[in-house]
């Protein structure tokens, strides 16, 4: 196999395991997840549960609604239901079955059972450990790095099971290395679409479900709804109001299910939508569609992992990044208008901060968007911000290079203190 067969073989794969379907926040779910796992491993229903979990995790699982809890939020829920109702198989569709009779036993367990929730002691972002106690019986089970990324199983101090998770952003077999704009580019103007339809379209129809329920029913802030009533029903108003309407739904407990990116439902709606909006106006072919969101769905995997899949950095910026180069492709621009999009669009967006999971997650993706669109149609009207300007190098690669690193290395203490404020309160 050649470079350039083993490189399409590769980019593939890369699409094939980011766009995951997950309901709810990926966060909350891990630990549920976690939890479902530590409860089979058991071997029965515990009577005091220990959730031991990094910063990222709490700040991620704090303020969102977990779905099929009846509107609960929190660790405690997360791990709950995950127990109670929880089927570990279906990894990130863990609680994707609930039934009424399970809903009524979470109260109970939530009433009748002591959980107890500590910060863990880590130097990494995504750790999680669920410790389950029955009687003379324990089970511990770990994942890190990754949602589903299982580290440990042990039962009564036997070790089922020890192991590192893969890491998407350093698999062995994938090398994201070899991602790039330049071939991410060429690759969506090439890539059959026989190889990408099935995968795209389930995108398609989940993200644009949600997005549409967001709109019809009341969730969160409303903040899709309020773009559009103050802002009229144009392309650019609609795209970022679809995309903020999923988000409404997904932060306050939807129960439908979201393709991902980057570990992420919320970029997973914003490298999508707004693109599928945009296709929609300007009566795109479905090849053209399907070719952008190849373009859309691969940089923001590029951006994010040289920052971290969690962080200070608001993902919803790398998301809407990816679409406004996406918007750009499937308006007919070229390599150029691409690069000086992506460059446009982190020249203005890159200091918006994560602080956890929340109804104005909505609100951010709406705003990373219109810096998206600002930075697209600042190329068409011949406009562009320069090396120098700020953290803008010259070159895209370097752009990139340089907010990963910001990202990476200067907003490590952001991080610390937005968790210590978040847990403060």
């Amino acid at each position: 196999m050649d470079c350039n067969c083993q490189l399409y073989s590769t980019y593939l794969q890369i699409l094939e395991k980011e766009l995951a379907t997950a309901m709810g926040c990926t966060e909350p779910i891990a630990v549920a997840y976690c939890a479902a796992k530590a409860r089979e491993t058991l071997g029965r229903m515990p009577e005091r549960v220990i959730v031991e979990v990094s910063g990222n995790i709490i700040k991620n699982v704090k303020s969102v609604v977990v779905p099929n809890t009846d509107g609960r939020r929190g660790l405690a829920a997360a791990a709950a239901i995950g127990i109670v109702a929880g089927d570990a198989s279906r990894e990130l569709e863990v609680i994707s079955e609930v039934t009424d009779a399970q809903r009524t036993e979470l109260t109970r367990f939530l009433e009748n059972t002591e959980i107890t929730v500590v910060p863990a002691k880590t130097d990494l972002v995504l750790d999680i450990r669920i410790y389950v106690y029955a009687e003379n019986d324990e089970a511990i089970v770990r994942i890190k790095n990754h949602h589903t990324g299982i580290a440990l199983i042990m039962r009564n101090g036997e070790v089922l099971y020890d192991a590192e998770p893969v890491n998407p952003a350093e698999t062995g077999n994938l090398d994201y290395g070899a991602l790039s704009v330049e071939s991410i580019y060429d690759f969506a103007s090439t890539v059959a679409i026989a190889d990408v339809k099935a995968l795209l379209d389930h995108q398609i129809k989940c993200n644009t479900a949600i997005a549409e329920e967001g709109m019809k029913n009341s969730y969160g802030a409303n903040v899709g709804k309020v773009l559009l009533s103050a802002y009229g029903n144009n392309v650019q108003t609609r795209a970022r109001a679809m995309a903020a309407a999923g988000s409404d739904a997904r932060m306050s407990g939807c129960e439908m299910p979201v393709v991902i990116n980057s570990g992420s439902g919320n970029q997973g709606i914003t490298v999508s939508v707004p693109v599928i909006e945009y296709a929609k106006e300007w009566n795109s072919t479905s090849e053209q569609l399907y070719r952008a969101l190849v373009l859309s769905n691969l940089i923001a995997i590029h951006l994010k992992k040289g920052m971290g899949r969690l962080s200070a950095f608001c993902g919803a910026v790398s998301a809407a990044t990816a679409a406004g180069a996406a918007i750009a492709y499937l308006g007919g621009g070229d390599l150029k208008v691409v690069n000086h999009t992506l460059v446009n669009s982190l020249a203005i967006a890159s200091g918006i901060v994560c602080d956890g999971a929340k109804a104005s997650c909505a609100a951010k993706i709406a705003s990373s968007l219109d810096a998206a669109l600002t930075g697209y149609y600042m190329y068409k009207e011949g406009q562009q911000f320069y090396a120098n300007d700020g953290i803008i190098f010259k070159g895209v690669e370097n752009t990139i290079d340089s907010v990963s690193e910001m990202v990476r290395d200067g907003m490590k203490g952001t991080d610390d203190k937005i968790i210590e404020l978040m847990t403060r309160c």
